[in-house]
């Protein structure tokens, strides 16, 4: 749905919209005069003329997009950032009209911003969805009038194979482009006082359950530590970088370490998960809470 400005608006952009109209057209020579001038003289009243000159391909090029409701001055004035980016990196010596170079970053400039304003949500993010959300429109008009309906999984993968995007990124961006956004603060029915926030579920623990979660794990910590203790330094070590360490040491690397076999470390740790089970088989239900088993 199209922007609709308040009348001075209007107004302001119609006079723009003339004036820009009524620029001259430039010459080929004439204009890559300016553009020299503008870049090795920093003459400012070449740069002035040059850009006003081309307004009107700013103008035309925001039209394009006066339908993704937003205010279409503001289109036109993003447009002419786009322009006068041109114009600062524009270099006449390729031989290219500058209508050409500066379509390119007037037509940028409108799209970074559409896709900054479209949503409060960011859209576009990837060069596939920014592709699908400034073309999927056109190709799903394309592919309804041909079809006389909605889109299709066959409509789908001719969008996708059109634009060289996965065919779930067709679904995502056909989703979104669908919605609109829609406060949580809204009422769900003009007669109901609930908002749409009253029914989002808070999935996150409970305070209480943070509190007995934490205790309960401090108390394990302890009973855990109590058991370490009572075996032999060769034993708690072997426990320490086999079972509690987030990269488990092998047999090998600590029997090398120990100055023993690999089937002499295997015994070992055998025999210290046997302690500790013994130990903590009356604190818990499982010990594999406390230990990772082999």
């Amino acid at each position: 749905m199209a922007y609709i400005d308040d009348p001075e608006t209007q107004r302001a952009n119609i006079a723009f919209i003339k004036a820009s109209m009524k620029e001259p057209l430039l010459e080929r020579d004439h204009e890559f005069d300016l553009a020299r001038r503008w870049r090795e003289e920093g003459d400012e009243r070449a740069l002035h003329e040059l850009v006003r000159s081309y307004t009107r391909l700013v103008v035309s090029t925001a039209s394009k997009f006066r339908n993704y409701g937003l205010p279409i001055g503001d289109l036109v004035q993003e447009g002419n950032v786009g322009l006068m980016q041109a114009a600062a990196r524009f270099e006449p010596e390729r031989e290219v009209r500058f209508s050409t170079y500066a379509g390119w970053w007037i037509r940028s400039a409108i799209q970074d911003y559409i896709l900054r304003n479209w949503s409060i949500v960011r859209t576009g993010t990837t060069a596939a969805q920014k592709s699908l959300f400034f073309n999927l429109r056109r190709l799903r008009a394309k592919i309804s009038s041909s079809a006389n309906g909605g889109m299709t999984d066959e409509g789908r993968m001719y969008v996708a194979t059109q634009l060289k995007v996965d065919r779930r990124e067709v679904e995502a961006m056909e989703m979104r482009l669908s919605g609109h956004d829609q406060s949580l603060n809204a009422p769900i029915s003009e007669t109901g006082e609930d908002d749409w926030q009253d029914f989002l579920a808070d999935e996150r623990p409970s305070p209480e359950a943070v509190v007995t979660g934490m205790r309960d794990a401090s108390t394990r910590s302890k009973w855990l530590a109590e058991a370490l203790a009572e075996l032999s330094p060769r034993e708690r070590t072997i426990i320490d970088q086999r079972r509690l360490s987030e990269e488990g040491a092998t047999l090998e690397e600590l029997g090398r370490e120990l100055g023993v076999s690999k089937e002499r470390v295997r015994q070992l740790e055998h025999r210290a998960l046997m302690k500790l089970r013994d130990r903590l088989s009356h604190r818990v239900e499982r010990t594999g809470d406390l230990l990772l088993e082999a």
